[in-house]
Parts: structure tokens; C-alpha cells; sequence
């Protein structure tokens, strides 16, 4: 079981503010003056117009968020706040990692970790939307194989001096990529997702679980999966840290008391309005019962 609980916080991305630049400094600068651990971005390439594929996470099938909304790219992003704060964790959550090459990615991500002093936390997935992810020519039924082998790639990248790499997807042999993160092992990947494979996925390869949209019984089985995954591969469960996630103004002691029980290392915060001075009220308010308690 954690010690205790950080808190990270994501912006009101339904508002239509992730891609103000005065509105998310001040956010950014905001939640790092209050001791917030982590900020953390989302990704969508693109919004497939009227998509048809269910969003998992929602009764409705349909995210929380209009088709228009603007999101920008999250490593720009984090890499536009790291210039404007100076402690704050960086963290996608999540990046839908098998739209991406891993030789490509791994430049941009070791970018942002060495220009952010060390930063960056990388949460991934599979992805939700077929037609986002056939926008980019990936294989939404390969999704899953895909993102196996470009975090095996990526951490291949970060660390060793010539990289080389042999998958059925991706292979490179001595490839040199630099500059490579600073912090040791390359940056921290944290597998997100609701199903048993996001469970055994992290428990093999991820340095962190961020499970979505779970109630407890189901949770609990993933925390077994993702325990009993990383003992097969040679690991230890209990070096995975746990993310889970709850709304700003709904979470109180009995949530934070039930993540903790859960072994939960961090609870990332989401947040509805953008109204500055609401805002801030609720992550000041927030911040002094629990941050600093």
C-alpha cells in the first residue's frame, strides 16, 4: 500500500481552453504554486466528425467532450509549460501511443524530459477511436502489438547507447538518439486503459497503472491481473505506482481514504469549469485540506 497520495491535476479541456496560452500559464503556474504534484495532458490527433465507435468511459458512448474541441498536441503542449513552470510533473494521460513511431517519438519525448530538467511522465494507451487511429493508417485491431513494441522500442532508445530493436513492427539496429532523458532508465512509461490486457500490459512494461472508468469490482480484478503479470515477467507489482482519478470538488476524505486503500500512489484530479476564479477557489480550497495536510 503507497504511504500516501500526490495529486495531479488535468485542465477543462470541454471548455475549449487547452489551447489559450494565457489561460493554461496561469493554470499551469497556478496548480505548481499550490504544491499540486503533476499537471497532465490529454491527446487526439484528430476527431473522427460523428465518430460511430463507443467511447468506453461513459453510458452514453459518446467522450465527454465536443467533437471540436481543440487539443493540443500534448508534448507541445507540456513542452510550452515547462517553460513557465519550474517543479511541476509533466504527465500525458494519455497519449494514444500506436499513432506514433517509436524511433520519432522517442526524440520528441527525450526533448521535452532534458528541456524540462526532468519532467515528463508518459502515460499511454491503446486508443478508444477506430476512426482516429485509421486516420493515421494504424490498425485498430493491431493496437494492442503495436503498443507493446513501441514501449520496448522507446525504452531501447532512452538508454542504450546504440539502440537496437527487433520487433514484427518496428526494428532498428544501432541507432543513436540523442540527447536521452535525464531521468535514469528513460522516462517513466504508466499504462492506462479499462481492460484486463491495460492490466497485463503495465504489469509487464509500464512503471505505473492508470486505470479508467472502473467500478470496484472490476478494479480490483485489474489490480490482481496487473500484480500477477508483473510476477510472471520478473517484477515487482509493488515498484508499479497505482493512478487513479476522481473530479475536483467531488473528492473528499472518504475518496482519498478509499485510494489509499487501493494502493493508489496519486489521484489526478479533473477539472469541469474554466472560470479563473472558481478555479482557483476549488484548487486552493482543495490544496489546503489535503495537499498540505
Amino acid at each position: 500500500m503507497a504511504a500516501d497520495l500526490v495529486f495531479g491535476v488535468l485542465p477543462p479541456y470541454r471548455t475549449g481552453v487547452a489551447a489559450d496560452p494565457a489561460w493554461m500559464t496561469d493554470f499551469a503556474t497556478l496548480v505548481e504554486e499550490l504544491g499540486y504534484e503533476s499537471l497532465y495532458v490529454v491527446e487526439h490527433v484528430v476527431v473522427q466528425a460523428g465518430y460511430e465507435e463507443r467511447y468506453p468511459y461513459a453510458e452514453s458512448g459518446r467522450m465527454p467532450l465536443p467533437d471540436d474541441c481543440p487539443i493540443p498536441d500534448p508534448l507541445e503542449l507540456l513542452a510550452f509549460l515547462a517553460a513557465r513552470t519550474t517543479r511541476l510533473v509533466l504527465g500525458t494521460g494519455i497519449v494514444v501511443l500506436p499513432e506514433h513511431h517509436p524511433v520519432q517519438f522517442a526524440k520528441r519525448a527525450a526533448s521535452v524530459d532534458v528541456l524540462s530538467g526532468g519532467r515528463l511522465r508518459l502515460g499511454v494507451g491503446v486508443g478508444w477511436m477506430r476512426e482516429e487511429l485509421e486516420a493515421v493508417g494504424v490498425d485498430f485491431d493491431d493496437r494492442g502489438g503495436r503498443t507493446d513494441e513501441c514501449i520496448e522500442a522507446l525504452r531501447a532508445l532512452w538508454t542504450e547507447p546504440e539502440a537496437t530493436y527487433t520487433g514484427q513492427r518496428f526494428a532498428f539496429d544501432r541507432l543513436v538518439s540523442r540527447p536521452q532523458p535525464v531521468q535514469p532508465g528513460g522516462i517513466p512509461i504508466h499504462v492506462g486503459g479499462h481492460s484486463r490486457a491495460a492490466a497485463r500490459r503495465a504489469g509487464r512494461l509500464g512503471d505505473g497503472f492508470q486505470p479508467l472508468g472502473l467500478d470496484d469490482d472490476r478494479l480490483v480484478d485489474r489490480l490482481a491481473v496487473m500484480r500477477a503479470a508483473a510476477l510472471e515477467a520478473g517484477r515487482d507489482p509493488d515498484a508499479i505506482e497505482l493512478t487513479l482519478g476522481g473530479m475536483l470538488g467531488r473528492v473528499g476524505p472518504a475518496e482519498i481514504d478509499h485510494a489509499r486503500g487501493l494502493g493508489a500512489h496519486r489521484l489526478l484530479l479533473s477539472t469541469a469549469t474554466a472560470d479563473p476564479d472558481e478555479l482557483r477557489q476549488l484548487l486552493t480550497d482543495f490544496a489546503s485540506a489535503h495537499v498540505h495536510a
